[in-house]
């Protein structure tokens, strides 16, 4: 099979970036297509793939500053020349499934979700802080990026869908089914359950979508030790306003680390609503259950009572009235753990295999 991947963008690191080092694993002779490329924000590994930025790559200013040039990506993205291929593979959250593929060409999009800041607008803006320079020059252009988003998405054979919630936004906006592979987890990488020592832990980009300041405000009330692993442009606003009890161990360089870190704590908090959610499967995969936001991916992987607990309003009383029903609970790890191989590497390269070898 002659396969091309395409991704949004490449300038920074997360979860998206750990969907893709998975699917070149699996493939590592396809080309890596995208919008744009900063190699210094990306792991060395990167810098040996075979990456192709569209011509937005060479405009000046682009890389540190993507949001002024967002209605020239559906530009970027239907430049590329994709013939020659017999499967093209989109990974994205925005503009890379609307490359244009020939017609003997088949084209599947692993969507993390439909363009956030054109589907949810207000929300989007709300979370991510956009000032207001770039709102008001974004606002002209949203309503022809919908339109273009809606019919980019009729140009795909096949769209798979990383959890409920998003096959839920791909129906609503897109008027497409999906089939749901959920996206891959190094549970296999994890310490063997430990005794849990007295705190709470977080691990997360410290940025408003995230509610950090969620958690924040709910071990001021409780008093009880909390960690926070991570960085971020909240991490000022939020150590000021947190108590003596919340500690910022800021960004951790090694993973064994953090999942160290995750084998030890009482439980793992997740007070934001996410597409999936890589962290608490991780924590899962250590043994350890998991306090979440009723909403999302968690609800694709956390069980109620055995895997963890959930808060469903969000705000700070009832975050920790969660962590005080906790100890009403006896958790198996071994039980938490087997339940984290369920979205395990094995599993999700199996399942795209599937899909896009069967395609060709």
């Amino acid at each position: 099979m002659k396969l091309a991947i395409v991704c949004s963008w490449l300038n920074q690191y997360g979860g998206a970036e750990r969907v893709l080092e998975v699917v070149h694993e699996m493939y590592p002779q396809a080309p890596i297509y995208t919008s744009i490329y900063r190699p210094e924000a990306l792991p060395s590994k990167y810098r040996s793939w075979d990456i192709r930025p569209t011509f937005l790559d060479r405009l000046p200013l682009i890389k540190h500053w993507p949001q002024p040039f967002l209605p020239l990506y559906p530009l970027g993205f239907e430049s590329l020349d994709l013939r020659g291929y017999e499967v093209v593979l989109s990974i994205t959250s925005a503009f890379a499934h609307g490359v244009i593929t020939p017609a003997e060409t088949r084209h599947v999009c692993y969507c993390l979700t439909p363009t956030r800041f054109l589907w949810n607008y207000h929300a989007y803006i709300e979370r991510e802080g956009v000032g207001p320079i770039v709102r008001a020059a974004l606002q002209p252009f949203l309503k022809g990026l919908r339109e273009w988003d809606r019919l980019a998405a009729e140009r795909v054979d096949e769209f798979i869908a990383i959890s409920r919630t998003v096959q839920r936004r791909i129906r609503k906006y897109y008027r497409r089914e999906s089939r749901i592979i959920h996206p891959p987890v190094r549970t296999d990488l994890s310490p063997l359950p430990a005794e849990p020592e007295d705190y709470y832990l977080i691990v997360s980009r410290l940025v408003p979508y995230k509610r950090i300041d969620l958690a924040v405000q709910a071990f001021n009330l409780l008093g009880l030790p909390l960690r926070i692993i991570g960085d971020g442009r909240d991490r000022a606003a939020l150590e000021a306003m947190a108590g003596s009890n919340i500690q910022f161990l800021g960004y951790l360089p090694s993973d064994a680390q953090v999942r160290e870190q995750m084998a030890r704590c009482r439980a793992f908090l997740f007070p934001g609503e996410e597409d999936f959610g890589l962290s608490p499967v991780e924590a899962m995969a250590a043994g350890r259950p998991v306090i979440a936001y009723a909403a999302g991916g968690a609800l694709d992987t956390i069980e109620e009572g055995r895997t963890g607990l959930f808060f469903h309003e969000p705000t700070p009383e009832a975050l920790a009235e969660a962590v005080r029903r906790l100890d009403q609970y006896t958790f198996d790890p071994l039980y938490i753990q087997r339940h984290a191989q369920r979205f395990g590497v094995e599993r999700f390269q199996r399942e795209l295999a599937q899909v896009l070898e069967g395609a060709s």
